[in-house]
């Protein structure tokens, strides 16, 4: 497959794995309500960074992430100030950080900043879930080339066309100024091949479902012809061999008795989507006397490729309804048309916008599971300064309600809460829990799970399940953290692993023949009297119990 290549890719084609996860610090006085880290999120900070603090708690959990990153324009003054190791990358940075139209490395520049970006976006994805990134013709191709890179050729599904909101759609199109462009695009990707398709919704854009087609041709093969139903013509042939037939009519047999009768077309279609990642044959005899197999819509009918009923931004006064000023925020009815079609087949998906700016993407989710009863839950990251005072402000007010708001839903308000969090210090050993920057104990149990076995806790927070700190069981292996985020506590013996612990958590260990690994900053056993107990000591770093 082809690749494309950029200057600077070298140096950051592994350079998220370097990026060390930072804890989540929740801004009480920010925050809209009681929740977590564990419910609606808007994380004020460098993305990267926000993304590496979200894969321990998120890894493997998102269904849905729509990103509207910057298109290069060369008019938007962005600067890309990644911290990639190596002297050339530095160099070159330390004299050529702004970009702008005159920048003649501007392109390059941009795939250096989205390439570690989506590589951890891929990492935060479920095996079914999908991404779409807005884009326009400044760098379509070269995101088109990335993506194929980082989530697969096979994992693309299309690009779909949107207008800019010109209301002439024909002179929109046919502009041939690319500067003026008036359409831009989505790239919509999954993880994984298999997980192809998005069930229908009544948001498709004029996309029709499946259909049903003739099981019988006119070619003539004898062994393709045999008994079926009680129909055998005398000439031609049916289409799949019999034994492949003759499961698809089990099939369609088994969902008459799921659903209880005949059923509709719809019914279909969802039936046929749930069964992924095995999509199964359906076949069946038609009301005229005639077999015939399920034929699925296809990736392009679902989406369609041109969405002339939608244009990309709302006018600046929806915002100003508000009480907030953002120029050419996104569509509500755009994202939430795209939340619509991710999260179908599952209204308690998590939606992940890591380019969030005025804040659509948790509107979008908010609206929607008002209207559907869902319990969708938002992660928005914002590194600019706007993120309290337009970002998580517009999200209050939505949340609240606001009796300027031009849609009258919103003056009511949708309820719902969210934690407003920014990024404590590294997690890592020259910095892990030193001064202020301590993750709460959540938090690191969920670091520790993740660098130790690659499990995340897909949203859930870990608590001690024990007095000695148990907080995770896998396989034969339990995992045990002894920490609270006090540097007194973390100089005392409570936080040292010492020969009274091991054993009570050898005896557990005895029962089933378990294996136990302790966090731990420091241990007052020798190895040698640990090792009978099936206890491994994991030492946190030096700074733990120096902090302060």
């Amino acid at each position: 497959m082809p690749t494309l290549e950029f200057k600077g890719k070298s140096h950051i084609y592994a350079h998220h794995l370097a990026v060390p996860p930072r804890p989540l610090i929740r801004d009480d006085a920010r925050s809209v309500g009681p929740g977590g880290a564990d419910g609606n999120l808007i994380i004020h900070g460098d993305n990267l960074d926000a993304l590496k603090a979200l894969l321990p708690r998120y890894a493997g959990s998102v269904k849905c992430v729509y990103i509207d990153p910057p298109y290069n324009t060369g008019n938007e003054g962005w600067r890309y100030n990644d911290n990639v190791n190596g002297a050339y990358m530095r160099e070159w940075l330390a004299q050529n950080g702004a970009v702008d139209g005159d920048d003649m490395e501007r392109h390059d520049k941009w795939l250096c900043m989205m390439w570690p970006r989506l590589c951890v976006l891929k990492e935060l994805l479920a095996d079914d879930g999908a991404i779409f990134v807005s884009i326009d013709d400044n760098e379509l191709h070269h995101l088109r080339m990335i993506m194929d890179d980082i989530f697969g050729e096979a994992n693309f599904r299309n690009i779909v066309t949107v207008r800019r909101g010109a209301k002439n759609v024909q002179a929109q199109f046919a502009t041939i100024d690319r500067l003026n462009a008036g359409q831009e695009y989505i790239l919509w990707y999954t993880k994984r091949e298999e997980f192809r398709s998005i069930p229908l919704t009544t948001e498709s854009n004029g996309a029709s479902g499946g259909s049903w087609n003739n099981h019988w041709r006119g070619t003539d093969r004898p062994t393709m012809r045999y008994e079926l139903m009680g129909a055998l013509p005398e000439t031609g042939q049916w289409r799949w061999s019999e034994e492949r037939s003759r499961a698809a009519i089990e099939n369609y047999r088994k969902l008459i008795e799921e659903t209880g009768s005949e059923p509709t077309q719809p019914e279909i279609d969802e039936w046929y989507f749930s069964q992924a990642p095995g999509k199964p044959d359906l076949l069946r005899m038609s009301a005229t006397g005639k077999v015939e197999h399920y034929v699925p819509p296809s990736d392009r009918k679902i989406i369609g490729s041109l969405w002339t009923d939608m244009t990309a931004n709302e006018s600046s006064a929806s915002m100003k309804s508000l009480g907030v000023a953002f120029d050419n925020p996104k569509r509500i009815a755009l994202v939430e048309r795209i939340v619509r079609f991710a999260t179908a087949r599952d209204k308690n998906a998590i939606v992940l916008d890591s380019f969030a700016g005025s804040g659509t993407t948790a509107h979008a989710v908010l609206a929607l599971n008002e209207e559907d009863g869902g319990d969708r839950r938002f992660i928005l990251v914002e590194c600019e300064d706007y993120a309290d005072t337009i970002t998580a402000e517009r999200v209050r007010r939505v949340i609240a309600g606001h009796p300027d708001a031009r849609d009258p839903a919103v003056r009511t308000g949708f309820g719902r809460t969210f934690a407003y969090c920014t990024l404590g210090p590294p997690i890592e050993d020259e910095t892990l829990l030193a001064g202020d920057g301590m993750p709460d104990w959540p938090q690191l149990a969920a670091y520790l799970l993740w660098t130790a076995t690659g499990v995340s806790t897909g949203g859930t927070a870990l608590a001690p399940l024990n007095d000695d700190g148990l907080f995770y069981r896998r396989g034969a292996t339990d995992y045990y953290l002894l920490y609270k985020p006090d540097a007194e506590y973390l100089r005392g013996a409570d936080a040292a692993l010492d020969l009274t612990k091991a054993r009570r958590i050898g005896t557990v260990n005895a029962v089933d023949e378990r294996k136990a690994v302790v966090f731990a900053p420091v241990c007052h056993v020798a190895p040698h009297m640990l090792s009978p107990l099936h206890v491994v000591f994991s030492q946190l770093s030096s700074e733990l119990y120096q902090a302060g």
